[in-house]
């Protein structure tokens, strides 16, 4: 399917401005505020056009429909799969709907970092990087480094890799918590398959990691495997 202007005829599509009032997103937004939309107006609100004979609302909630009412399934999907699945988002639609995904993801994020975080258990740790790692289809590997009272000093991606692996290098890992003056270090990476459980090598990992940090003593307080919406700890596990 092409791009969505191929849906703006004047006479055939049915925009924002040719709903009855009550369904109007916008004029919604401005007399009962923003947080008094459903997902589907807010995606309508960014799609700004439906199809012929199709409200964008409507056209909104079939996709939403599609993702089991859930806005964080649609979130995950790239720019060419929302091009692809469905009949009359085009590019302009998709990338607008993708910079607001991304704009959602970097506020979470940045209003976590300005905070003074001090990492008290695993549900610490997954609230600092869930909002990093939710909307990935691949994997990543983090540090979070650690002050001695535990608190978040810096958090550093290492590596990036394909849907179901990522090559750490130990040395180059060390070395930024060595940079960072770390006391302790939390490992945190993500599965984007949804699997909870860790692999061979995830254990295997984990303990070259730990024993190669005792030696310059550096803690290792945690190993995080973030599984989109749960998480699983190895601390919590009694597995460190």
């Amino acid at each position: 399917m092409g791009d969505g202007d191929d849906f703006r005829q004047p006479f055939s599509a049915t925009r924002i401005q040719d709903l009855n009032d009550d369904d109007k997103p916008r004029e919604k937004a401005l007399s009962q505020g923003i947080r008094a939309l459903s997902d589907a107006e807010l995606i309508a609100l960014i799609f700004g056009g439906g199809l012929p004979g199709m409200s964008v609302v409507d056209m909104a909630r079939h996709i939403l429909r599609d993702c089991d009412n859930r806005v964080d399934f649609l979130a995950r999907m790239s720019i060419e799969e929302m091009i692809a699945k469905y009949k009359g988002v085009g590019k302009a639609k998709a990338v607008c709907l993708a910079a607001a995904f991304e704009l959602g993801r970097r506020n979470r994020e940045q209003t976590k970092e300005n905070r003074d975080v001090t990492i008290r258990s695993s549900k610490d740790v997954y609230d600092v990087m869930q909002p990093k790692l939710e909307a990935l289809e691949y994997e990543e590997f983090w540090v979070m480094m650690l002050s001695r009272s535990n608190r978040v000093k810096f958090v550093r991606c290492i590596s990036q890799g394909g849907v179901a692996s990522t090559m750490v290098d130990i040395k180059l890992l060390l070395k930024r918590a060595i940079d960072c003056l770390a006391e302790g270090i939390v490992l945190v990476h993500n599965h984007p398959s949804g699997a909870l459980t860790p692999s061979a090598e995830d254990d295997r990992l984990t303990r070259n990691i730990k024993d190669a940090a005792k030696l310059i003593g550096i803690r290792v307080l945690d190993h995080v495997i973030i599984a989109r919406d749960r998480y699983y700890s190895y601390n919590d596990e009694g597995r460190l």
